[in-house]
């Protein structure tokens, strides 16, 4: 009875700590409207509020990473030309199902390539047309094994010549040097190479991918940066240069801890499933009705989490009083939380231990993950116009600027869709040039 009354009290506290926090949610979804609209036509131009405002990028690239890189660039602001393969086009359009009903894009292609115009072009016929627009762009990202573009005369030491402003960044599986440098490079086999796999996955179970391809994702990011980092020397150089990034050595740094204590200490990792090497507790247990993940980073936070759970002998307990001992008692004391924490729903804990120091929150399925109050409030989905289709949504960029802007302003396009308009706009070709293009199976 004593626990149950101790929960009301923390309950009744929670609930006006939730309409306080509610309230700073409303303020923060606001300066994310502001800031990620996709309400009137304004917020599908571009102004001088986007940090990349007249930086053309030349996107060659398909499937997760290389697309991630420009979209986030995009996001920012940026004019991306997706150069696709005619009739073909990205083979993640065809990465389904699900696809969309009209268009035929599997929903997959949708989420790494917003803010683009699809231009389809032969690369083997279409060398001259290839060299034209790379004239014409600040940056160039491409994704092919390495060797490849410069049979078709678009490697960076050929295209230098012709814009020595270029910014190249080439994506691969193993960089440009190296024994495996001439093998192609997918998500899974990197994350398989670079120990991922190894130490994912339950203690006595087999090698588990992550659910989604973080290592893919990770390139991505790594590729965004070191092409704004380029574009920023190139004010002070006025030239381009030419950036290496891989899946391999992405993943090897997103080892991060695990492969200090190798380096450092000969330490071999395992897979501990949810929980943490070092910490204890600090892992997902499972609850009447789901499953929850909570973690006691410090003695302090050990202490309230006992008070909490109404256990609080557990906590002065000798085998379980500092970090060290509870790594140590590791099993005994996960069984005895476990179940506690089995004889209540996961929304009854979470408001139990709502305000609480450590940290805590359900494992979501994707539904819930978009319909909590949460990722609402603060508008991280968009919904974008589509052509064909009526509307797209997407999850839009997770960073927000006071002054800049970086947003969701055009659905991922359909292959080929601004071909004409790009030959005309950018490079002044007329009607019967582009006809001829056409003709000659250069372009779609």
């Amino acid at each position: 009875m004593a626990m149950w009354l101790q929960r009301l009290r923390l309950s009744r506290a929670a609930a006006a700590a939730a309409a306080a926090t509610r309230q700073s949610l409303r303020s923060f979804a606001a300066a994310s409207k502001h800031n990620n609209s996709n309400d009137n036509l304004e917020a599908s131009s571009i102004d001088e509020r986007h940090p990349l405002r007249g930086v053309r990028i030349l996107d060659l690239t398909r499937i997760v990473a290389g697309p991630y890189c420009t979209m986030v660039l995009a996001d920012l602001g940026a004019e991306v030309i997706k150069v696709e393969r005619p009739h073909f086009g990205d083979e993640a359009r065809k990465w389904g199902p699900p696809f969309l009903e009209e268009c035929g894009d599997a929903a997959y292609f949708l989420a790494p390539n917003r803010n683009k115009q699809s231009v389809c072009i032969d690369l083997k016929r279409g060398k001259e047309l290839m060299r034209q627009l790379v004239d014409k762009c600040d940056v160039l990202v491409e994704n092919y094994v390495p060797g490849t573009l410069e049979r078709y005369d678009l490697g960076y030491e050929q295209l230098r010549q012709l814009n020595p402003r270029l910014i190249y960044c080439t994506i691969s599986g193993y960089g440009s040097v190296g024994p495996y440098a001439k093998r192609p490079g997918y998500d899974v086999i990197a994350s398989s190479m670079g120990g991922l796999l190894h130490i994912t996955g339950e203690r006595d179970g087999p090698p588990s991918k992550v659910g989604v391809a973080v290592t893919d994702v990770a390139t991505g990011l790594y590729a965004h940066g070191a092409i704004l980092a380029a574009l920023l020397q190139r004010e002070r150089t006025q030239r381009g240069q030419k950036i290496d990034v891989n899946l391999l050595s992405t993943c090897c740094s997103l080892l991060i801890n695990v492969a200090s204590n190798y380096l450092n200490a000969g330490t071999e990792a395992k897979r501990w499933g949810t929980a943490h090497s070092s910490i204890v507790p600090y892992q997902s247990f499972k609850t009447a009705d789901g499953y929850l993940t909570l973690g006691a980073g410090s003695d302090a936070q050990f202490v309230e989490l006992c008070s909490r759970l109404n256990i609080e002998p557990v906590s002065l307990d000798v085998k379980f009083k500092t970090n060290k001992d509870r790594v140590k008692n590791r099993e005994e004391l996960i069984n005895l939380l476990a179940k506690i924490l089995a004889r209540d729903s996961s929304k009854n804990w979470m408001r139990l231990f709502e305000g609480a120091s450590f940290v805590v929150g359900p494992v979501n399925s994707i539904r819930e993950v978009f319909e909590d109050e949460h990722v609402q409030a603060i508008g991280l989905v968009k919904t974008l116009p589509h052509p064909r289709d009526g509307s797209v949504k997407v999850v839009g960029p997770p960073v927000v600027y006071s002054e800049a802007r970086n947003d969701a302003r055009t659905a991922p396009p359909m292959l080929g869709e601004h071909t004409d308009e790009v030959l005309t706009k950018l490079l002044g070709y007329g009607a019967e040039q582009i006809a001829e293009l056409r003709s000659q199976r250069i372009i779609q």
